[in-house]
């Protein structure tokens, strides 16, 4: 499975490919009994892969058997064991990926010259990615969360460790050979270059940052005036040596108050838009303002889920499966709004009343 979906790896996905790159997408499941079927369906939709690439005359056969070859090998790395809501299948000449997603789904195959993005996007907007660091005197490891996973970063240096000569921060503070352990240069050196390094990693990926650690390490971070200025503490030691699920534990109740608190204030900003005439709600009105790069917020409760035809000038309603029907028009609307610079929240399901799941503020 691949790593998180930062800006670097979205250009990367989205250049172009020679024909063709193969988009394989199903829907997966977490639990039993939903999940039997997952193994058969995924292998179903490689097959159908593989026939489209069979049938299409513009597919070399070199080509073909090359991607059918990458088809394989993405094949044999999925684990449903650990299944999410959704898999992605990336294969082209010479590559292969494969993506866990949080988010549902629908089953397709696209044969095309880039590899559709659209659910990864929207899947990592739900998912509201962000970063933890978590120190202490010897060790900084670097934490990638989204949505209800947390798991170890190994990137920008990180994790970053020394080595402990004579070190028992407890017994040296019991005999009075020093106040705090955070007031030493060489522990105050070790956290200078984690918050260098930290610095660095959050141009290069731009994320919300968590520090967890004791309150005197968060101190000396809040004394650098560097990456603690913007982030939220935790104070909660010993998690730099912990588990992931210790980390989530920590910061589940931060994270619970901070979406009550973000769902407040979206309804406030579209409240304002209602006043202001710049409200707008429903599939078909917002799939053309996104279009129009009209929306500045875009709200989407976490569940809403539709699928549509398209008209010409407007939207109509569809069942899956239909000629030419659209099934994830929603993660269409959600990544073309975040390609004209929109904020794009997901809020609690029944969080928009009467707006059916989806609304806007509009910039005009």
């Amino acid at each position: 499975m691949e790593p998180a979906l930062s800006p670097a790896t979205l250009s990367e996905l989205r250049r172009p490919r020679p024909y063709p790159a193969v988009s394989v997408l199903t829907p997966t499941h977490r639990r039993e009994p939903d999940n039997a079927q997952d193994t058969v369906r995924l292998r179903n939709v490689v097959a159908e892969a593989k026939k489209r690439l069979e049938s299409d005359p513009a597919v070399t056969r070199e080509r073909r058997t090359d991607v059918a070859e990458q088809l394989d090998r993405a094949l044999a790395e999925v684990d449903l064991t650990y299944a999410e809501d959704g898999l992605v299948i990336f294969a082209a000449p010479g590559e292969h990926q494969v993506w866990s997603l949080a988010r549902d789904v629908p089953e397709r195959v696209v044969l095309s010259d880039t590899f559709l993005t659209r659910n990864l996007v929207s899947a990592q907007a739900a998912e509201r990615p962000f970063w933890v660091l978590s120190v202490s005197a010897d060790r900084a490891t670097l934490w990638n969360g989204g949505g209800e996973r947390v798991t170890e970063a190994r990137a920008g240096g990180f994790p970053m460790t020394r080595e402990r000569v004579n070190f028992d921060a407890e017994r040296r503070q019991r005999i009075g050979d020093m106040p705090s352990t955070f007031r030493d240069e060489d522990t105050r050196h070790f956290l200078r270059e984690a918050d260098l390094a930290m610095t660095a990693l959050l141009r290069a990926d731009p994320r919300p940052l968590y520090i967890t650690g004791e309150q005197a390490a968060l101190s000396l971070l809040d004394e650098f005036g560097g990456i603690a200025r913007t982030a939220v503490h935790v104070p909660q030691g010993g998690l730099a040596h912990g588990t992931p699920q210790a980390v989530g534990q920590a910061l589940r109740p931060v994270l619970d108050e901070q979406a009550r608190s973000g769902a407040r204030a979206v309804a406030r900003e579209l409240d304002a838009a209602r006043g202001r005439k710049a409200f707008a709600a429903g599939l078909d009105e917002l799939w053309q303002s996104a279009r129009d790069g009209r929306v500045r917020l875009l709200a989407v409760e976490e569940n809403y889920r539709a699928t549509v035809r398209d008209a010409g000038d407007h939207l109509i309603p569809a069942e899956a499966g239909d000629l030419d029907a659209r099934e994830d028009i929603v993660d269409e609307i959600v990544e073309q709004c975040l390609e004209t610079g929109a904020d794009v929240r997901f809020v609690p399901d029944g969080a928009l009343g009467d707006a059916a799941g989806i609304a806007a503020a509009l910039r005009y």
